[in-house]
């Protein structure tokens, strides 16, 4: 994988400050140098240093995202001595850091390795953690292996904390480099469990001397092994997918804490798979942490299990209950990563983009020690150094700005699929829902359709909020695979809004026997295959936490509490879906599910009413539902004219409906009119 933007023309570029975004964003997207946060740059205008803010990712970053800082300043902390105690010492140092800034009044902290990057000789910077070099900087005997392949042209710097150690270690490094080699600087700084540091007066020249690192790492090291773990075990398909729906669940109900819901997130990629699957993998990933990054982001120990397909689900509820419990207290933090032999991988994290983050992470610590191991064995790191990242204010620090200040909305962390979400409600649903802060699955038999909205949301709200899956609601096997993605993708599942639905309209008299079945098996027979799919997942969690309740919303109609003329399919499909409801919400309380209806009235702006070829309006003018009109104007003022409201029912009313029924803690088995006054209980 490299990254997914070309190199830049850097002719076209006139300011340091533009040449500097463009080296980090090349960098920045290709994961094969940083992941998430991880890496910073920078570059040097006289005695002025203009380096990445603490918390901002090299791959999006703008000239916003650059602190600059006053290079004297710098010098003059090199030049200090602080305390020896940790705690005052990285006090002063952050003091002195935060002094240095040209701009204080706007508020930007720069990267903790401002300093290191002062250091460099070059006018460009670029410190990377490059999977192919951190498998020489994490392997044992590291400076032999990196002065085997390089000589004298690469500097070896052993791991310090970082920070202010790193950066005086750094400085003394350089001056007995030059001192020892006659050179000003080397073409590369290799840190010990940590990763690279190019500089040089272009970015052309960073890129030259980057790729040349990497290409004599890659002839070194030969052909990587086909199992670098041993021989690989795994489960067989039939179990897998059953295992997956099985733990994925549980474990999020589990690592859940209170409202504030998690997401987990499986992976079974090949390199994955040979890890979980080796006969080597438990000890190597027990092992400990290599880089700085993989205890930020992942925490120092993953989580082991055992992926065992004949454990019935209480028993393998108890089970993962009592591990998480014993890895917390052993560890100080509930799991992050949690391995399954045999299966595949977990990650959690609080929104799909920070659990992606950690797989991504975990999965480029997999390949480094595999590379580590075929070259000489890993060097983990100790436990004070781990000890010290992990309570690092720094990094607590970075981690804040990273997750940004989220505004929390009434289904906030909640994970919501919709069907029928193409467009129409559906769609108005599922924006509603990812606009008050759920992550939000779209389901339609439209698959181009529905991945097409669901980019659509992830542009507006951001990554990971929303996916698109195909699913035909009247076909059990669709439904299982969805419900499967959806385990893969977040770990469960909060609430489950059945929209989909179809209308026939026409007389009892004339209508064709295959348009009634057309909206039976949708309307009636859907729903029930929805919520026979869905119920599991929900009950695993309220197995795992039996204080943990889900939803299910079934989008039901006024003519699902009043007859409708001519249009006896669709009525009775949906008096039949209110059935079902009631008795679905009797069955599933035990399992801590809720079960509700919501009955909205005429949605007269959406495809169902007025799509020019299909839509109501033009059935019912068609049918002569309504007596003497003759365009479609006229039957839609008809229709208008019975909501005393005086218009139809929107997105918004239903939305607000549905977020009603999540809250109401005491509510199940119940229609709920949105109908405008048209339609009144009694």
């Amino acid at each position: 994988m490299s990254s997914p933007i070309p190199w830049p023309d850097f002719s076209t570029l006139t300011t340091p400050m533009d040449q500097l975004v463009a080296l980090s964003q090349f960098y920045g997207t290709d994961p094969s140098f940083v992941i998430a946060g991880g890496g910073n740059t920078s570059v040097k205008e006289g005695r002025r240093l203009q380096v990445k803010g603490s918390g901002t990712s090299l791959g999006d970053i703008g000239p916003e995202g650059f602190v600059e800082m006053d290079r004297d300043a710098l010098d003059a902390l090199l030049n200090s001595t602080l305390s020896d105690d940790i705690d005052e010492r990285e006090a002063q140092f952050k003091d002195a850091v935060m002094a240095a800034r040209i701009y204080p009044e706007r508020g930007q902290r720069p990267s903790v390795e401002c300093v290191l990057h002062h250091l460099m000789p070059g006018t460009y910077v670029v410190h990377t953690h490059s999977t192919i070099v951190n498998m020489i900087t994490c392997a044992k005997g590291g400076q032999s292996l990196t002065e085997k392949i390089f000589g004298d042209r690469v500097l070896w710097l052993p791991y310090v904390t970082p920070g202010y150690v790193l950066s005086k270690g750094l400085a003394d490094a350089m001056a007995a480099y030059t001192k020892t080699t006659g050179k000003a600087e080397p073409e590369a700084v290799f840190m010990g469990n940590h990763g690279l540091i190019i500089s040089g007066e272009t970015p052309d020249e960073i890129k030259t001397k980057t790729d040349a690192i990497l290409n004599e790492i890659t002839a070194f090291m030969g052909a990587p092994s086909p199992t670098p773990y041993g021989k690989i075990f795994s489960l067989k398909d039939e179990h897998r997918v059953e295992l997956v729906n099985r733990m994925g669940p549980m474990l999020r109900a589990l690592l859940s804490d209170g409202p504030n819901l998690k997401v987990v997130t499986f992976d079974d990629s090949e390199a994955v798979a040979a890890f979980v699957g080796g006969q080597d993998g438990k000890e190597t990933a027990l092992g400990g942490p290599m880089i700085p990054d993989q205890i930020v982001y992942c925490k120092s120990f993953p989580l082991w299990l055992v992926g065992d397909p004949t454990m019935d689900e209480a028993s393998l509820c108890a089970h993962l209950a009592k591990s998480v419990v014993e890895h917390t207290e052993k560890t100080g933090f509930a799991p992050l990563v949690i391995l399954v032999q045999g299966l595949g991988m977990f990650t959690v994290g609080d929104t799909q983009k920070d659990s992606a983050t950690v797989r991504d992470i975990y999965i480029d610590d997999i390949k480094i020690m595999a590379g580590s191991r075929q070259i000489s064995g890993i060097e983990y790191m100790t436990k004070v150094d781990r000890d010290f990242i992990e309570n690092w204010e720094v990094e607590n620090y970075r981690r804040k700005v990273a997750q940004g200040a989220r505004a929390k909305g009434s289904v906030d962390g909640k994970v919501a699929l919709v069907t029928g979400a193409a467009q129409g409600f559906g769609l108005e649903i599922a924006k509603g829902l990812a606009a008050e802060g759920a992550h939000v699955v779209l389901a339609d038999i439209n698959a181009e359709g529905t991945v097409k909205a669901a980019e659509g949301l992830v542009a507006e709200f951001g990554t990971g909020r929303a996916t698109g899956l195909a699913m035909n609601v009247t076909d059990s096997a669709s439904l299982a695979n969805a419900m499967h993605q959806v385990v893969r993708h977040y770990g469960g599942l909060d609430l489950f809004v059945a929209n989909a639905g179809v209308v026939k309209a026409g007389s009892v008299k004339e209508q064709p026997e295959a348009d009634f079945d057309f909206v039976t098996n949708v309307n009636y027979k859907g729903y029930f295959l929805c919520v026979q799919n869905a119920a599991p997942i929900m009950a695993r969690q309220h197995r795992a936490k039996p204080t943990y309740w889900s939803d299910i919303v079934q989008i039901n109609s006024k003519s699902g509490l009043v007859g409708s003329n001519k249009n006896g399919a669709y009525a009775g499909s949906k008096f039949g879906g209110i059935g079902l409801t009631q008795s679905f919400a009797l069955e599933l309380v035990e399992d801590g599910i809720k079960v509700n209806s919501v009955c909205p009235g005429n949605f007269f702006d959406g495809p169902l009413w007025s799509d020019p070829e299909k839509g109501l309006f033009v059935q019912y003018l068609h049918s002569g539902k309504v007596p003497g009109a003759k365009t479609v104007e006229e039957v839609k003022h008809f229709y208008e004219a019975k909501v005393p409201m005086g218009r139809g029912c929107t997105g918004p009313d239903v939305l607000r409906a549905i977020v009603y029924l999540t809250q109401q803690q005491y509510e199940t088995g119940q229609a709920l009119p949105v109908t405008g006054g048209q339609t009144m209980l009694s």
